[in-house]
């Protein structure tokens, strides 16, 4: 071993099955998940909250540009192959109830994840797409949820990287930090998923069923309303697309575009929507 080479860790594996705690803190030290990790989601929420209602919206247009997709958000399961309520839309009522939740989910992604709380309810979000922990069952197979997550971190770094009111150098640090929280979310929705570790299934914590946004009995995602209070400068209004759509929520809404902002939220030249 060379001067300068770090002792090697050792990795309990069968506590990567059994004890979140233990596989939290292995993917944090593999991934660097620091305090500046964590400072800049802190600091930085503010700007990511301005961000996430017309981020919700495209996630949804996205949902319901496939019959597979849009068919969960019906049946409550990707398995189903019966046809799809052709009038299933933006505006229907379960898409309206889903864009609260992902509302709220999007907000504690950038909340304080200093906490084992906070990954202990990442956790849930991943075992309730399995069918477990709920009275009404969600089946959401793998390939989506990891389409999913990609799209909403690839529309979140556009945003951010875009907006004209951050530095760069803290720009970089949000869209670093808010990518490993992705990617942690990631593994615990794979942890439900995969086989690896089944060996120790007896072992591993038992889920109790509650409500959605729940965690042992406590509420864990806040209230958001359907609007949220727009920045003095439209935050999308450094995003530059052909095609535009009224997605954004903020100075959108408004009769008048403010601080010389002409455009609603784009959706980008990849998007293709009917």
């Amino acid at each position: 071993m060379g001067p300068l080479a770090r002792p090697r860790q050792h990795i309990d594996r069968k506590d990567l099955y059994t004890n979140l705690e233990a596989r939290i803190q292995y993917l944090h030290s593999f991934i660097d998940f620091s305090s500046n990790d964590i400072e800049a989601l802190i600091t930085g929420s503010k700007y990511i909250k301005q961000l996430i209602p017309a981020i919700v919206n495209i996630v949804y247009q996205k949902l319901l540009q496939y019959d597979i997709t849009a068919r969960a958000l019906e049946t409550r399961s990707t398995s189903y192959e019966g046809p799809v309520d052709e009038n299933l839309n933006e505006n229907s009522p379960q898409i309206l109830h889903r864009k609260m939740f992902l509302r709220a989910y999007l907000a504690k992604l950038c909340s304080d994840p200093s906490t084992l709380e906070f990954w202990e309810y990442l956790d849930k979000v991943g075992m309730m797409h399995t069918g477990r922990g709920r009275e009404h069952p969600l089946h959401v197979e793998y390939v989506h949820i990891g389409a999913c997550l990609a799209f909403i971190q690839d529309t979140l770094t556009e945003a951010l990287l875009s907006h004209p009111r951050l530095r760069m150098d803290k720009k970089i640090a949000l869209v670093k930090a808010i990518g490993k929280v992705i990617w942690v979310q990631n593994d615990l929705f794979a942890k439900w998923y995969v086989r690896d570790g089944d060996e120790f299934a007896d072992e591993m914590e038992k889920q109790k069923l509650e409500p959605e946004g729940f965690l042992h009995g406590k509420k864990m995602l806040e209230d958001i309303e359907e609007g949220l209070p727009s920045s003095p400068t439209c935050p999308f209004s450094g995003i530059s697309a052909a095609e535009k759509t009224e997605a954004c929520t903020g100075c959108a809404d408004k009769g008048e575009k403010e601080n010389g902002c002409t455009s609603s939220l784009p959706i980008r030249p990849h998007i293709e929507t009917s």
